[in-house]
């Protein structure tokens, strides 16, 4: 009628919209096509860049993929705006493993970054550098990882921390002696943040090097209370793994109680008594049940399931230790206490765990209020602490007897809380609390809810097994409940009443096994009520007890006939189940007459009875009814008359053998049942498995008691210094499938005798180093001084005036020999045998490409032809990720992959020729796929690289040496140790020669040590210092210097070994390079600790 109105109401809405968008981000989410956003992207406003990447995050929020502006954002990683810097971050972290080429070409921002004077720059570069999952990139992150665990910020190296798990993930089995080494470095912080990252990244990294724990122990309880919550709780199942490991468990706990009252067979009054609590010596068992749980592995728990007689994994008394004067228990106990209250319950129930586990049975009740008050104050995690204090409960009853009340269900609890909650108040019930308890279950049994309603009753029932003075009241309640369903199932079935009826009888049934003399009448009872209760399996029931018992007093005797009539009567309309009860039933009737001698009319009765029932179910529709017919009428034909024609004569000869049989079967008596079966595991408390019941992935029981080594026998595992352990070696995962490749080089050197001129010859040269330099040189490391401590201590070192002498080498170049790879085995090539080794030579074509020799040998009986390796997917393209990581290649595109070999026409059986291959390798890492013809059959074998020969000899005097080296602070020099024990074996020989002529033991290891790297990389030895020492079997101080240069970009690269040990024993060697390409270096690094560790194949 008046449309101005609505176009008024609409603007007006339109208004209050954007009143309240005012001051937010919400119109970042409005137009997802922008175009304008690569226009902002490159805009020279920082403002105008942040606007931008606000929109392209809220893209990746919405689900779009905006991968196509990576280029751009990508260089937008060196603005100075922290605004636009972060942003950065956040894009690269969500997109760099979709495209890590360009996330590569930020690596070297990354590396500027950390070294920032602000400490949320360093940590973002950091956790930036870490996202990029690539293994090319892994070993530079762990530098930056270890540098960054010294930051003076506790947010870097909080970072650090976490950035340890994502490193591990990417398996680097060769780093993780190095991973370990940081981890310690973090465990023993000040901070209790970094610490609490810290027990995260050992509990992803090495959770099972506990001796890492024993160094930091103490401090690492007393920091327990000022970590993060969720710190608190890895850190404390970190400390009680230690402690158990350490000293085993406590002698006065609940752990070593279980086991003393098993052994001694006296029931422990914390169970309760006979009277009291039920069995005290089945709670026992399950008590030592739930000990050995804790502790024993899937397979132990399996192997003992599978066999009965085999009993739970000893624990001797000597895994045991006094809590009272133990210091370490004293004070994890005591610093986990206040944790009991903390406002987390997931720490609440850790340190819980602690407390049941490590304290004394009297002290152990310290840990109910604080349960009680999580279950009453936070509904999340009801259903946890409930499964966790089920455990308790059936463990050790008398923890929460006096607490029942709690434990009564509320209206608005699940179905799972109050079956739980049911559960409990069986356990925990006593002869002065069930009354009460059964007060309050008379309103469960009324719950329109009648699956909880039979739970309800099934309680009832445990009730009167646990507790024998409440089982007739429980008896009392159960027939009642009875008379009430029943007379509800016959005026029309509610969905649900069966089941409360059946677990009615069943419980009835179960309290009646206990004394069954005493419970005559209630059998009794059950049978009259027969005719009213309709249900088939409570029926079923019934008609067992009847036939079980049917000789435990005179009135059951005498109604027997009656009952047998009646059952004869109903049979045809009962159900399968209830069937089979009343043919078991007759029979044991009948054969129980036979036995008591028993003739007349009542004799008559029954056979007659048997014999048209035993006709009936003959006929029967069910296979199971006929069979079990079958098997009555069998078993009884020699005691019934009826049966004696032609079809029952062959079994009369086997009268007592089926007499026999017979009476085991319906005369034996059940045998009187455990309280409650005790066949199923428990778990650690606080954990996943414990919820599912089963062990869930990543599950770990508690470690053996007192099975950790002293630490004294733990000399490395503690160390605080990444590049300090001496047992570090490991092997680049380019070269650890050829680590044994080398095995078909069986040629050993003995060049001993070869008249070819000294080896070595000595010139006495005094070494001074120029302090000014190097005080200059420190005066230019301003940020830097955090992170290269170790180059500031060795550079300090270096002040001082040294006395040595230069020891320079004749023709080591004759006695190198280059290591051989297989690339074709003669299994796989028809008998065709091709290896490979790397040559010193330097390629004329292009300074990209690698000379390789290439070994053919035909191990067949038969001539080959045309044998040639060609590059068949270098039409295809190379897609590797690597490949554009070294912005040099991109210039050479034009360099073939493989130049053309001359190829073989003809090979004779036993003929060995050689070729030389000029390769472009795609990455120092990646191996090269080529195809290999011989005789029109193509086989595909992959060329491996080898970084050592990346290089090439780049001569230099000493004093440039040091002068590039000084130039190569900070990120670019990178240290390792490792053993090198090639020199043993000649030295040896040597003592046991009984020459007179003993070689010097220090031109033994030089001699080693520069065979061992000139024939394993293209270097060029620059110089040999040797100590002048009074001590002439110490060869600490020797140092081995080599450089050369990158094939590819002409840097330099040096290299440099001390020594430090005796002669005769194995040398710590520590290796530093120096190198700018930093992901080349650190690879470098890690092949030649690789092959120093590895033992040659022939004696030098």
């Amino acid at each position: 009628m008046f449309p101005q109105f609505g176009a008024t109401a609409e603007t007006l809405s339109k208004a209050s919209t954007m009143v309240f968008r005012i001051g937010t981000d919400a119109h970042l989410y409005d137009d997802p096509e922008d175009v304008n956003i690569a226009s902002l992207l490159d805009s020279k406003f920082d403002t105008e860049k942040c606007e931008a990447l606000k929109r392209l995050l809220a893209l990746i929020a919405q689900g779009f993929d905006v991968c196509d502006y990576f280029p751009q954002v990508v260089k937008n990683v060196a603005s100075q705006s922290l605004e636009v810097k972060k942003l950065v971050y956040l894009y690269l972290l969500h997109y760099a493993e979709k495209r890590p080429n360009e996330a590569l070409l930020s690596i070297n921002y990354f590396q500027k970054d950390l070294g920032d004077t602000n400490p949320l720059v360093r940590a973002w570069a950091l956790r930036a550098m870490a996202g990029i999952r690539l293994l090319a990139v892994a070993p530079l992150v762990l530098i930056a990882v270890g540098k960054c665990a010294r930051d003076p910020s506790v947010y870097v190296r909080k970072c650090a921390a976490n950035a340890l798990p994502k490193l591990y993930d990417l398996h680097l089995e060769e780093n993780t002696s190095a991973i370990e080494e940081i981890v310690g470095i973090l465990l023993n912080d000040h901070s209790p943040g970094v610490v609490g990252a810290a027990a995260a990244a050992f509990a992803s990294v090495c959770p099972n090097n506990l001796p890492l724990i024993g160094k930091h122990y103490r401090r690492l309880c007393e920091t327990l209370p000022d970590v993060e919550e969720w710190g608190q709780i890895v850190l404390i199942g970190i400390l009680l793994r230690y402690l158990i490991a350490k000293h085993g468990l406590v002698k006065d706990s609940i752990m070593f109680s279980s086991r003393f009252n098993k052994e001694e067979g006296v029931p422990n009054n914390d169970y309760g008594s006979e009277d009291t609590m039920g069995s005290g010596l089945y709670m026992s068992k399950l008590a030592n049940l739930v000990t050995h749980s804790y502790i024993e592995g899937a397979d132990e728990f399996l192997s003992r399931s599978s066999n009965k007689s085999v009993g739970p994994s000893g624990v001797d008394n000597t895994c045991f230790t006094d809590g009272k004067s133990n210091e370490d228990v004293k004070i994890l106990l005591k610093c986990t206490s206040p944790l009991l209250w903390s406002q987390n319950s997931a720490v609440v129930l850790a340190a819980a765990v602690v407390h049941w586990i490590m304290s004394p049975r009297e002290d152990v009740k310290s840990i109910v209020k604080p349960l009680l008050f999580v279950l009453r104050s936070s509904n999340a995690s009801k259903y946890v602490v409930l499964c966790n204090i089920q455990v308790f409960a059936k463990a050790m009853p008398a923890l929460f007897a006096s607490y029942y009340e709690d434990f009564f269900i509320c209206s608005s609890d699940s179905h799972p809380i109050k079956a739980l909650k049911l559960e409990i108040l069986s356990s925990v019930a006593t002869d002065s609390s069930v009354s009460s308890i059964f007060q309050e279950i008379q309103d469960y049994v009324k719950d329109p809810d009648r699956r909880f309603a039979a739970d309800t009753v099934a309680v009832i029932g445990l009730c009167g097994q646990r507790l024998p003075k409440v089982a007739n009241t429980c008896l009392e309640m159960l027939l009642a409940l009875i008379r009430q369903e029943s007379v509800t199932t016959e005026f029309g079935a509610v969905d649900g009443e069966e089941l409360v009826l059946v677990q009615a009888i069943m419980s009835i049934k179960r309290i009646i096994q206990q004394d069954p003399p005493s419970h005559e009448k209630v059998i009794i009872h059950l049978v009259r009520s027969l005719d009213s209760i309709k249900v088939p399996a409570a029926r079923a029931l019934i008609i067992w007890m009847m036939g079980e018992y049917n000789c435990i007093g005179q009135t059951i005797s005498r109604i027997l006939a009656t009952v047998v009539k009646y059952l004869g009567w109903c049979f045809t309309s009962e159900a399968v189940e209830t069937k089979l009860q009343i043919l078991t039933a007759t029979a044991k009737f009948s054969f129980l007459q036979v036995l008591l001698c028993a003739k007349g009319e009542e004799l008559l009765t029954y056979k007659r009875v048997l014999k048209y029932l035993l006709d009936l179910a003959t006929c029967d529709s069910s296979y199971d009814v006929r069979d079990r017919a079958r098997f009555v009428k069998t078993l009884l034909s020699c005691h019934l008359d009826q049966y004696s024609d032609e079809t029952i004569k062959p079994y009369q000869e086997n009268y007592d053998l089926l007499h026999k049989l017979a009476e085991c079967i319906f005369v034996g008596r059940t045998r009187l049942p455990a309280p409650e079966s005790i066949n199923f595991r428990f778990y650690l408390p606080g954990s996943l498995s414990q919820i599912v019941l089963h062990a869930a992935p990543g599950y770990d029981p508690l470690p053996r008691p007192c099975t950790l080594l002293s630490e004294d026998s733990t000399t490395s595992s503690g160390s605080l210094n990444v590049e300090s352990s001496s047992g570090y070696s490991s092997q680049d995962p380019s070269t650890s499938s050829k680590g044994n490749s080398g095995s078909d080089e069986s040629e050993t050197e003995n060049h001993a005798d070869k008249k070819s001129g000294p080896l070595i010859q000595i010139s006495d040269v005094g070494k001074n180093e120029d302090p000014d330099e190097v005080d200059g040189l420190l005066s230019k490391r301003d940020f830097e001084s955090w992170l290269d401590e170790e180059t500031m201590n060795s550079s300090k070192k270096s002040q001082m005036r040294t006395s040595s002498a230069r020891i320079s080498l004749g023709d080591i170049g004759e006695r190198v020999k280059a290591k051989t790879y297989p690339l074709l085995d003669p299994t796989n090539g028809n008998g065709l045998r091709a290896t490979y080794s790397f040559l010193s030579d330097i390629s004329s074509i292009s300074p990209l490409l690698i000379c390789v020799e290439v070994s053919f040998e035909n191990c067949s009986q038969e001539p080959m032809e045309n044998v040639n390796l060609v590059d068949e997917e270098s039409q295809k393209g190379i897609g590797s990720v690597d490949q554009e990581a070294e912005s040099s290649v991109a210039s050479h595109n034009d360099v073939p992959t493989l130049v053309s070999m001359e190829e073989i026409t003809s090979l004779e059986p036993g003929d060995i020729m050689k070729r030389t291959l000029q390769v472009r390798f795609h990455h120092h890492l990646l191996p090269l796929k080529l195809t290999l013809w011989c005789s029109g059959k193509k086989y595909p074998v992959k060329l491996r690289p080898d970084i050592g020969y990346f290089v090439k000899p780049l001569p230099m005097e000493v004093e440039l040496f040091t002068q590039k080296e000084s130039q190569l602070p900070g990120m670019f020099e990178y240290v390792r140790r490792c053993t090198f024990t090639d020199h043993i074996k000649e030295l040896s020989a040597d003592r046991s020669d009984n020459s007179s002529l003993t070689k010097d033991k220090f031109l033994v290891i030089c001699k080693s040590l520069a065979l061992k790297m000139l024939s394993n990389s293209n270097l060029f030895l620059v110089s040999v210092d040797m100590p002048v020492s009074a001590n002439f079997d110490d060869a600490s101080g020797l140092k081995l210097r080599f450089s050369a240069e990158i094939i590819s970009n002409s840097m330099p690269c040096l290299t440099t070994i001390t020594v430090e040990g005796k002669c005769s024993d194995p040398l710590n060697l520590s290796l530093k390079v120096n190198c700018e390409e930093t992901v080349f270096g650190l690879n470098l690094l890690n092949r030649v600790v690789s092959f120093l560790v590895e033992p040659s194949p022939y004696h030098v």
